[in-house]
């Protein structure tokens, strides 16, 4: 099936300080590549080195190169990409590591060796969705949220504890270590892998979206579903579209006393407004330089904000030099910038010859930039400080939308006095109730972190307090934050005003706010007050946060303090004091704001090496609760029948060493029949599981009460849970039903069910079942379970009018036949209405984009095109998917 690298010879010596290395000699290829934008040259060297001819081909190498005629010309083309490594968050990453341990017992099953069973490439796997903030303002907070954590999340732990020990080429990092995207930036990025001596640009994959974080280092990286994760870790391609690259050039310095986050902020909101959604942004110009690597990993971490794939910062100097400052070996540096010299990767930005061609240009000014916050209800609205009082009034009255809450007037001004321990406060509309300095995109950047302790200090030496019933945070996004906020001292006055240390993870950011005091909820329900939370995250849509918060910004971990300490967020900082103190003197934010020039001193002095070598070579024991979880040592996981968290997948159920053959699709139902821009949301299973859904039905059998049943997302590695959920989305339109519900038509019968019950009805009486619908099936994030949920109903194939790309891939990843109505052709043009029974032709022999027959019992013929685009997909579909695709390969190996 695979032949031999047609680009072998460009693999060539390369000596570095006495030691010999090989590479591949890119500029050979001539003087198109000098032209390509940086983030291109990762894609086409990848292609380059990993060229076999089967999954991926010359002419996917040559599609790379002309990448300029191929935009020129606004052709889109499909190229395939092998990243150099995976990284994976714990909601995400169980399933994963289920995954992978279901394929050691099938390939067991088949006589072959289950420790052959391993990513193929460096796959990474930090636990920090887990821990909320249900304590804080105490001395022992983190104590007692981790001790939660552990509690609630004992059996998924225990599990991934086995696969760390289990699984090679995998690291598993605790919890209570930090953030995966932080982590990421100072421990596990190589920026330049060195393989056997052979040298190649560090790139990366991962199961959330804000892997674009690594962008800001030079690593060209981004946020897949689980399915793609697990073909990189098996050693497969991913497919993508080969995209447009947006110039954004960077001009002048910031101000004085601007940081990352109004940087971060603005360009947000500009790139919205520009458009780049599915496009790369490749940052360059000699502004470029007076941001620091945190600075541009803040930039690249928003880039699902501003829709873009990636926000790439190619490799510069400051990237060598941010090496050093997180003690990365001299050696590994040396190769790094020897590597990305030789091969045309290493940037100067002030250098305009090195600018390469873009699809489009836009630009920043850094001097324009202001003192901004984002919200109250999506990340890209961005507010000037400055107007923020006026702003949010305005807010209140506007009709009901992203920007507005449709108060009348006479409740414009209701105010809820409540008691406190044991102490009279008022809340109003604006009134702070959460203040979290939290998330990657801001803990990992020192500038904000120790600003934000500087302010702390002047604010405490001023004088200033914040009320009790705010609920204040910090969750670091790794133990190198605390340790330098310890070293330069601002830790007392952090804790001081209540933004103690509670956890490291991601907390506040992804809605794990924990409980508000009730008297302070009660105040808000009763006079249904807009009331805000303050956030240093990167996402504030409306719910996320925290269900008594209507309004949330974002804003630097120093504007959190400063809103925190005023109490509210409708205040102008300009003409009103951030506090009276009690002999009457006014205190301004001005006053207290640290400026640039006095972050940075402190910052060099107190952010050094010696601090994240001594954090990270304790990152795998340094949590005494996970270093008492006692894990199995085996090579096969021994599954608990009774865990309600973990449970063995059914996808390799029955399976043989020789490959199925293909049943026909004959007499098959459709289960549901969609309309227009299903969403992966609609169909895999997220949230808080309803009380009166197969799901929690299930849960309550196995002797569980509702308070216990947690999410979705902690029941990932169940797939019975998930199959229960999917297609369990309140808002999905099903065109049997004929209104938003979690219900369809068992047809035989005419009774109404939830999707699964009907699947288990139809599954009872051994009918195949299918799917209609209409155009962009699945778009949205790529979520596996979008994928297996529908596999595990029992679907056989989908008929729609067009696909989300990379969920047609997860359907064939799953050996689900994805099929596409003619051009010009619709479910209501061919006259279905869902309710008939359809026999599909599928032939033996198969080539991509076939067409192929499909009937029905009332006489109706079409033809429909099957969307298997390439030899590999149709590789994966014979076997049944690409799980049972490298089941059969690996036990073949025997």
């Amino acid at each position: 099936m695979s032949g031999d690298n047609p680009f072998e010879y460009l693999k060539e010596p390369l000596e570095i300080n006495g030691t010999s290395h090989t590479f591949y000699n890119l500029p050979a290829l001539g003087p198109k590549y000098h032209q390509l934008p940086f983030s291109i040259r990762v894609l086409l060297e990848s292609a380059v080195r990993n060229c076999d001819n089967f999954q991926v081909l010359k002419t996917d190498v040559d599609k790379i190169l002309n990448w300029a005629e191929t935009q020129a010309a606004g052709v889109s083309v499909e190229v395939p990409f092998r990243p150099s490594r995976v990284v994976l968050q714990d909601f995400t990453g169980v399933p994963a590591v289920v995954d992978f341990a279901a394929m050691r017992d099938a390939v067991k099953s088949l006589g072959g060796n289950p420790e052959d069973i391993n990513p193929v490439c460096p796959s990474d796997l930090v636990i920090d969705h887990s821990v909320q903030v249900d304590v804080s303002r105490a001395a022992d907070s983190q104590a007692q949220n981790e001790a939660l954590e552990f509690q609630r999340n004992h059996e998924r732990f225990l599990f991934l504890k086995w696969g760390a020990q289990a699984f090679q080429n995998m690291l598993i990092v605790p919890p209570g270590s930090g953030i995966v995207h932080q982590v990421n930036l100072e421990y596990l990025a190589r920026v330049c892998f060195n393989k056997d001596g052979l040298l190649y640009p560090d790139s990366v994959v991962g199961t959330d979206s804000h892997t674009t974080m690594i962008n800001g280092l030079g690593v060209v990286g981004w946020g897949v579903g689980g399915i793609e994760a697990e073909a990189v870790m098996l050693g497969q391609p991913i497919s993508m579209v080969l995209p447009q690259v947006v110039g954004y050039k960077i001009t002048g310095a910031p101000g004085p006393h601007v940081t990352s986050t109004d940087v971060v902020l603005t360009i947000t909101k500009h790139l919205r407004q520009v458009g780049v959604v599915g496009k790369f942004v490749e940052f360059f110009g000699p502004g470029v330089v007076k941001l620091s690597i945190a600075d541009r990993a803040t930039i690249a971490n928003m880039c699902p904000e501003y829709g873009a794939t990636v926000g790439f910062f190619p490799v510069d100097s400051r990237s060598l030099d941010y090496l050093r400052q997180t003690s990365r070996d001299e050696k590994v540096i040396a190769y790094v910038q020897k590597y990305m010299e030789t091969v045309g990767m290493l940037r100067d930005f002030s250098s305009s010859q090195q600018d390469p061609i873009f699809s489009s240009v836009h630009e920043l000014d850094l001097s324009t930039v202001v003192p901004s916050l984002s919200g109250p209800k999506r990340p890209h609205d961005r507010v000037a400080a400055s107007d923020m009082k006026t702003d949010f009034r305005a807010c209140l009255s506007n009709p009901v939308g992203f920007k507005g809450y449709g108060l009348p007037g006479d409740k414009m001004d209701t105010t809820m006095p409540f008691t406190f321990d044991n102490k009279e406060y008022v809340l109003n509309h604006g009134s702070v109730l959460i203040a979290a300095i939290t998330s990657c995109t801001n803990t990992s950047n020192p500038s904000v972190m120790l600003g934000a302790g500087m302010l702390a200090k002047k604010a405490v030496e001023a004088g200033l307090t914040i009320a009790p019933y705010i609920k204040t945070s910090l969750s670091p996004g790794s133990g190198v934050v605390t340790y330098y906020l310890q070293e330069s001292g601002v830790i007392p006055y952090l804790e001081t005003l209540g933004f103690g240390v509670v956890g490291y993870g991601c907390m506040t950011c992804i809605g794990n706010s924990g409980p508000l005091p009730e008297p302070v909820v009660e105040a808000v329900e009763k006079g249904d007050l807009v009331c805000c939370g303050v956030l240093s995250g990167n996402r504030n849509f409306e719910g996320r946060i925290h269900p008594h918060t209507q309004a949330n910004y974002l804003a630097s971990p120093l504007f959190v303090i400063a809103y925190a300490i005023a109490g509210r967020v409708d205040i102008d900082f300009e003409t009103e004091p951030l506090g009276v103190l009690d002999n009457g003197k006014e205190v301004f934010l001005r006053d207290i704001w640290p400026s640039r020039d006095e972050i940075q001193a402190v910052e060099t002095k107190y952010v050094i090496p010696a601090m994240f070598q001594e954090v990270y070579a304790k990152i795998t024991t340094g949590n005494p609760n996970w270093n008492k979880l006692s894990a199995p040592s085996s090579t096969l996981y021994p599954w608990d029948t009774s865990s309600t968290y973990i449970k063995s997948p059914p996808f390799f159920a029955g399976m043989t060493a020789d490959l199925p053959a293909k049943r026909p699709i004959k007499s098959a139902q459709v289960l549901l029949n969609l309309g227009d821009s299903v969403t992966t949301d609609h169909i895999s299973p997220a949230g808080s599981i309803p009380r009166n859904s197969p799901a929690a039905r299930y849960l309550a059998s196995r002797g569980l009460s509702p308070r216990d049943f947690n999410s979705f997302g902690s029941r990932r590695g169940n797939d019975a849970v998930m199959a229960r959920g999917t297609f369990g989305n309140i808002r999905i339109v099903n065109k049997f039903i004929g209104k938003a519900a979690p219900k369809t038509v068992h047809i035989p019968s005419g009774t109404t069910l939830d999707v699964f019950d009907a699947a288990q009805e139809y599954s009872g009486a051994n009918i195949d079942l299918i799917i209609l619908a209409g155009k962009d099936y699945g778009c949205g994030s790529s979520r596996d379970w979008a994928a297996k949920g529908p596999f595990l109903l029992g679907i056989k194939a989908v008929i729609a009018e067009s696909y989300e790309r990379i969920h047609r891939s997860n359907l064939v990843g799953m050996g689900i036949v994805p099929l596409q109505y003619e051009e010009g052709q619709t479910a209501d043009t061919l006259g279905l209405t869902g309710k008939e029974k359809y026999d599909i032709e599928i032939p033996d022999i198969l080539t991509p984009g076939m067409k192929v027959t499909v009937s029905t019992d009332t006489g109706k013929q079409f033809t429909v095109v099957t969307r298997f685009d390439t030899d590999l997909e149709l590789t994966y579909y014979k076997h049944g998917g690409i799980l049972n695709y490298m089941v059969r390969k690996v036990a073949a190996k025997q």
